[in-house]
């Protein structure tokens, strides 16, 4: 495909069963072509009947989808002897001699092993979809939208909060002669909560089949390997929004940045203190402020799609939309129930039996929010304490921990 032969707007068929991995070819694409007709499916049989009624200038497939393989995709393009062929990258876990005789026959465009080397993709999307030229403005909002009818549309659908980390600093940094090292990686985005959430929730995929759930970030990389862990958060740092640029909102979130990393110091100090699972509470407190950060980060879609704001605006805002964007999201990416139960334990306690590391991320989060003047006493006296018998002596040497 030359550029003379590209259509003014290519349409790309990407046929991926894993999401997140669907999600971030997604990105990698719309990055080279901002201006793509895509059509994102994670079933085979979706991705055939797509491509019986439609043809397109680009498929990227997994091999491995349900219902029709993706083999079987390549196989059926290839049948319709297309003047160009259609290019075809063909995806696979499978990088033994025989899947790669197997496909050869079948002329993939490419034929690339999981886990992807992002920048040989991306190379080869700019082969094939030169767009040097092509500007996309950010899509200006419907007539008459109000920001409280945006934040109800965004809160099923809304991509998270906004990074904390440089992605491409932390992998650049966790770079050896081998490759990204799994530790050094964990280390250099433990303190962003956009990443963690995403990690683990990839991790936990259907698309992993395995038994016991990833709760913590380290988990999440060892499950992943730390070249995929790599690429998905390459691919968040893709997204439009991923960084913040209104001044007032980067304020904003800074508190909550802050306020997270607070929480989950306090929880892990509690954590060590009361013989409980470490990271675990880390985790939890890291993730509590993640609705919060995701309103603020639809904020700035606002701004950047001709919407106006001030203090006041944003405050409302958070304060109403935070509950439901955060439970939302926790729901949406099937964060294990154990970890959300302890990020839940942040808020309040009214009946029932609790944990001890859930009663411990409730005082974590007590002790963050206290201000320079603030005692501890109240704090002391309060149910989670009490059950866990902390007074005020070892709240304050943990105060000043």
């Amino acid at each position: 495909m030359t550029a003379v032969d590209l259509p003014d707007v290519p349409r790309i068929l990407i046929a991926e069963a894993d999401p997140w991995v669907r999600d971030m070819l997604t990105e990698l694409v719309l990055s080279v072509r901002c201006d793509a007709n895509l059509k994102v499916c994670g079933d085979g049989r979706e991705a055939a009947q797509w491509l019986g009624a439609n043809k397109p200038d680009l498929v990227i497939a997994a091999w491995e989808l349900p219902g029709i393989d993706g083999l079987s995709l390549l196989r059926g393009v290839r049948q319709l002897r297309s003047k160009p062929a259609v290019p075809f990258i063909l995806l696979s876990n499978r990088n033994d001699s025989a899947s790669v005789r197997e496909a050869l026959p079948l002329a993939p465009t490419a034929y690339l092993t999981k886990p992807l080397n992002m920048d040989s993709l991306r190379q080869r999307l700019e082969g094939l979809l030169p767009g040097d030229a092509v500007v996309c403005e950010v899509p200006a909002m419907a007539p008459g939208l109000t920001l409280d009818k945006f934040l109800e549309q965004r809160r099923d659908v809304a991509d998270g909060a906004p990074l904390y980390v440089d992605v491409e600093e932390a992998i650049k940094y966790s770079r050896n002669a081998a490759g990204v090292d799994v530790r050094l990686l964990e280390h250099e985005l433990r303190s962003d909560p956009q990443l963690t959430a995403v990690l683990i929730a990839a991790a936990n995929s259907a698309a992993q089949h395995l038994g016991k759930p990833a709760q913590t970030l380290a988990q999440a990389i060892q499950t992943l390997g730390a070249t995929q862990s790599a690429n998905l958060i390459l691919g968040l740092a893709m997204k439009r929004g991923a960084t913040l640029s209104d001044d007032a909102l980067i304020a904003q979130a800074n508190q909550f940045w802050d306020l997270s990393q607070r929480t989950a110091e306090f929880a892990r100090t509690l954590a060590r203190l009361l013989e409980l699972d470490q990271e675990r509470c880390y985790c939890a407190g890291l993730l509590h402020c993640l609705g919060d950060l995701s309103v603020v980060r639809c904020l700035q879609d606002w701004v950047l799609a001709g919407g106006e704001l001030d203090d006041e605006v944003i405050r409302h805002s958070v304060e109403q939309y935070s509950a439901a964007f955060g439970s939302a999201l926790r729901t949406r990416w099937r964060l294990p129930l154990e970890l959300r139960e302890l990020i839940a334990g942040v808020y309040q306690f009214s009946s029932g039996v609790y944990t001890r590391e859930a009663l411990a991320m409730n005082i974590a989060a007590q002790l963050a929010r206290l201000g320079p003047e603030d005692g501890v006493e109240e704090l002391a006296k309060s149910k989670p304490a009490r059950l866990l018998r902390i007074g005020s002596s070892e709240l304050e040497r943990l105060r000043n921990r």
